[in-house]
C-alpha cells in the first residue's frame, strides 16, 4: 500500500469528503494503549492502592482476559506487533528503538531494526483503504525519522506521535524547555497547551474532538497514551490524596504513580463519556491494554508492584509480559465476562479487521503470527485452536532480563536464558508466581518445548546475540 506524506494535518482537513466507502454500518474502533501499565494495576485486576473506577466500570461492558500478554517486555516491538499482527522477532524489532548499551555484556546482541518499515502494511492502512478516518493521538515510538512516524504508516491525523518514548523532561537545551507531562511539551507532533496543562489530559482532548468531528464515519482511532511511562509526574492534587492513603502494608505504594494511573481513568472515562454523548458507544470496538509489564523500578522508592506476578517490564518472566487486556465487543456482547485464554497483541490486527467487516488483503494476512478473537468475543464459551505463544528478546536490560527466548503452551511456560544455555519450565496454573523450575522434573515436556520453541526461531528468522 502506498505510504502517504502527511505531517501536522489539522483535524478537519483530511476528514472533509468521505470516499464511497465510509458508511455508518462499520463500526468504530478506539484502540487504548497504555504505556508500562502492569497487570495489577487496575482495580478490576486486584489493585488495592490505584483508584480506576471508570475503567472498572468500562471492563463490565467487555470481556476481560486474565491472560493476555504484550508480545515483549519493552515497549517499541509490542507496538510494531498491534500496527502489523506479527512477532517482533519475525519484524527483527526487537528491543525499544535507542536501546540499552552494556559493554560488559558476555553476548554480542544483533542489529535490530530501530523502526516499522514503511514496507509493512499496518493495521491503520487497511481502516484507511476501506474507508475509516484514522487517527494516532500520544506516543508512537518506532522510529527515530520523521518518514517512520504515524502520519506516513496510514494515519490522516498524528497529534503527539514522534520519536521519542516517553515526554521531554528537559528544561536546558532550548529557551522555551519541556516539563515533562506539563505543557510545553517539546513535542513536534503537538503544540504546547497553556500552563499546567497536563499532557494525558490533553491527548483525550484531543481525541474527543477527532470522535465528534467523525461521528458520521466510521473511524479508527489509536489513542497511545505515555502514561504510565517515567518521569513520574501528576498533578499535586492527586498526589497528596494517594500520599494520605499511602499504607506501608500494600504492596502498591507510590503515591505520584498511583496518580498517574488514576489521569488514566479518568481519560478513558472521558472517552467512553464522549461516545456514549454522541450515541456511538455500542456501534464501537473498544481496545485497553498496555505495552508491556509494569515497572518496578531500582533503589528504595520502587514504581510499581506486580505481585503474585515475578519481576517486571525489562525483564523474561510473566510481570514482564502479562498486562491488562479488556475488549468491547459491539453493543456490549458478553458484557462483564472473563476469559482465561492466552491472547497477546499479535492478535489485534486479525481480530479488529474481522470484527469491523474489514477485507485484509490475504498477502497481508498470510503473514499474520496472530489469530483473531472473534469467536470468543462473540461467544465466550467457544475456545480459539490450541496454539503456543512465543516471545524471543536477543537484548540486555537496565531492569535485569539478558538475551531469552520462551514459549507458552497451555498451562507450561519455558523460559531459555540464552546467555547460560538453560531453560526454566514453569506450570503458571499452580504457580503463577514462577517460583519453581520443573525443568529436572519434567524433562521429556522440557525437551519438547525446547523443540517447539527451536522450530518457532527458525520459521520467523529470528536473530540471535552471538559470543563476543
Amino acid at each position: 500500500m502506498n505510504k502517504i506524506n502527511r505531517f501536522s494535518l489539522p483535524l478537519l482537513s483530511a476528514l472533509a469528503i468521505p470516499s464511497p466507502a465510509q458508511t455508518v454500518s462499520h463500526p468504530n474502533i478506539v484502540l487504548i494503549l497504555i504505556d508500562d501499565m502492569g497487570w495489577k494495576d487496575l482495580g478490576v485486576y486486584g489493585s488495592d492502592y490505584y483508584q480506576t473506577p471508570q475503567i472498572d466500570r468500562f471492563a463490565q461492558d467487555g470481556i476481560r482476559f486474565t491472560n493476555g500478554y504484550a508480545a515483549c517486555t519493552v515497549s517499541s516491538p509490542t507496538r510494531a506487533s498491534i500496527m502489523t499482527g506479527k512477532y517482533p522477532a519475525r519484524l527483527h524489532l526487537t528491543d525499544w528503538i535507542e536501546g540499552w548499551k552494556f559493554p560488559d555484556a558476555k553476548l554480542q546482541i544483533p542489529d535490530w531494526k530501530m523502526f516499522l518499515p514503511l514496507e509493512e502494511t499496518t493495521m491503520a492502512e487497511v481502516f484507511k483503504n476501506a474507508g475509516y478516518a484514522t487517527a494516532h493521538v500520544g506516543k508512537w515510538h518506532l522510529g527515530e525519522d520523521e518518514k517512520y512516524w504515524p502520519e506516513n504508516q496510514g494515519f490522516d491525523i498524528n497529534v503527539g506521535g514522534w520519536a521519542k518514548g516517553s515526554p521531554n523532561l528537559n528544561k536546558a537545551k532550548s529557551s522555551k524547555g519541556s516539563n515533562g507531562y506539563f505543557s510545553p511539551y517539546g513535542n513536534p507532533r503537538l503544540k504546547d497547551g497553556p500552563e499546567g496543562e497536563y499532557l494525558t489530559e490533553r491527548l483525550a482532548e484531543e481525541a474527543c474532538n477527532f470522535i465528534a468531528e467523525n461521528e458520521s464515519k466510521p473511524f479508527f482511532l489509536n489513542l497511545w497514551f505515555y502514561n504510565v511511562h517515567t518521569p513520574l509526574m501528576a498533578k499535586q492534587e492527586k498526589v497528596n490524596r494517594y500520599q494520605s492513603l499511602a499504607d506501608s502494608t500494600r504492596l502498591q505504594n507510590n503515591p505520584v504513580y498511583a496518580a498517574m494511573v488514576e489521569h488514566v481513568d479518568d481519560a478513558v472515562g472521558k472517552i467512553i463519556n464522549k461516545l456514549k454523548q454522541l450515541g456511538l458507544y455500542d456501534n464501537t470496538i473498544v481496545v485497553f491494554t498496555s505495552d508491556n509489564g509494569g515497572l518496578i523500578g531500582k533503589g528504595l522508592r520502587k514504581i510499581t508492584n506486580n505481585s503474585p506476578l515475578r519481576k517486571g517490564k525489562g525483564n523474561m518472566y510473566e510481570g514482564g509480559v502479562r498486562v491488562p487486556f479488556i475488549i468491547k465487543n459491539l453493543k456490549q456482547q458478553l458484557s462483564g465476562t472473563t476469559n482465561d485464554t492466552p491472547i497477546m497483541s499479535i492478535d489485534l490486527f486479525p481480530t479488529l479487521t474481522e470484527l469491523a467487516g474489514v477485507k485484509v488483503e490475504k498477502s497481508v494476512s498470510k503473514s499474520f503470527d496472530g489469530a483473531s478473537l472473534k469467536p470468543i468475543l462473540v461467544n465466550n464459551k467457544k475456545k480459539l485452536k490450541p496454539r503456543s505463544l512465543y516471545w524471543h528478546y536477543p537484548h540486555y536490560h537496565s531492569e535485569g532480563a539478558t538475551p531469552y527466548s520462551a514459549v507458552r503452551q497451555g498451562d507450561w511456560k519455558l523460559v531459555h536464558i540464552i546467555e547460560s544455555n538453560t531453560y526454566e519450565l514453569y506450570n503458571l496454573k499452580d504457580d503463577l508466581g514462577e517460583s519453581n523450575n520443573l525443568s529436572a522434573i519434567h524433562p521429556a515436556l522440557t525437551k519438547k518445548l525446547i523443540k517447539n520453541l527451536e522450530a518457532w526461531k527458525l520459521r520467523v528468522n529470528a536473530q540471535m546475540p552471538v559470543k563476543k
